[in-house]
């Protein structure tokens, strides 16, 4: 079965994969309509993250925000399609990266190290951008295998035609130590959920949040640079990609401290454009309790 969903599926993905922008965008705006107003996918999830999110704002700037979104979430699905056959130039075009100097810096240096992203922005049009920029990493991307053998074969083919790499989410500890040679920068989207047991939890939002312990563990394990990237959208179909350098030492960083920082740096970025955030996640399925990482909130 899985494989009859995958050969009918794929011929309407290649298509949609080739569409100029300007008829991708029309087939988005007609999409948006089926998910927002026919489907409702998700709409209740979306809203209630929401207004624990913002709980300053009114209900009319919360449905307002919740419409935005759910436009962008639409355009994000079919531009992460066209990853699957989109050239080096347009991906130059469509993506500016605002300041390299930080990467070839350390780059020059031979230095690897920890690139930290949110579910902000189009991250694997982002992914695409560095891997097309001369003279800075090997881009490692760590993601989760899908269950469908064949769709899984075609994520891995869209995320490294362009020249990145990928390690599987159980499978990056032992990756990173094996290419201790190698001048990379491993991208951690750091704002999955973990398992509330083996979590940290903090404010993030507004709300009560388990925080994924494994970024700043292994940025202090290899004593990586740690660096946030954003993925600022300037205009439908064009992004900005920022570079900040959180930590150059993290050894020298006391316990939590990254986690704190770069979770407080990806909530500045949200609430400067809320739409771009992937608000259709269930982020917050688990409840704060007396587990082994519990933390007051710090902001």
């Amino acid at each position: 079965m899985s494989a009859l969903i995958y050969y009918i599926a794929l011929p309407f993905i290649y298509l949609i994969s080739i569409l100029p922008f300007w008829i991708l965008y029309r087939v988005s705006d007609i999409l948006f309509i089926l998910v927002y107003y026919v489907i409702g996918y998700r709409r209740k999830v979306v809203l209630d993250n929401l207004r624990n999110s913002f709980p300053e704002k009114s209900e009319a700037e919360i449905q307002q925000i919740s419409k935005r979104f759910f436009q962008y979430f639409c355009d994000l699905i079919l531009e992460t399609i066209k990853t699957l056959t989109i050239s080096r130039e347009t991906v130059k075009k469509r993506l500016a990266f605002e300041d390299t100097a930080l990467l070839t810096q350390y780059c020059e240096k031979k230095q690897s190290i920890i690139l930290i992203l949110g579910h902000w922005g189009n991250w694997e049009l982002a992914g695409a951008r560095f891997g097309v920029e001369p003279g800075i990493h090997q881009l490692y991307v760590i993601y989760h295998p899908l269950k469908n053998k064949y769709f899984d074969k075609l994520v891995y083919h869209m995320r490294t035609r362009l020249g990145n790499k990928l390690y599987a989410m159980k499978k990056t500890l032992r990756g990173m130590v094996g290419n201790r040679k190698e001048v990379t920068a491993t991208a951690f989207i750091a704002d999955q959920t973990p398992s509330p047991d083996n979590a940290f939890w903090l404010n993030f939002l507004n709300q009560d949040t388990p925080i994924f312990m494994g970024t700043e563990k292994i940025a202090q394990k290899f004593n990586y640079p740690v660096v946030y990237m954003s993925v600022r959208r300037v205009k439908r179909g064009y992004y900005e990609i920022e570079s900040e350098l959180l930590f150059d030492n993290p050894k020298e960083t006391s316990e939590h401290e990254i986690s704190i920082r770069h979770t407080a740096r990806l909530e500045e970025d949200i609430r400067s454009q809320p739409e771009l955030w992937l608000w259709t996640h269930r982020r917050w399925k688990h409840k704060r309790q007396q587990y082994k990482h519990d933390q007051q909130p710090t902001h």
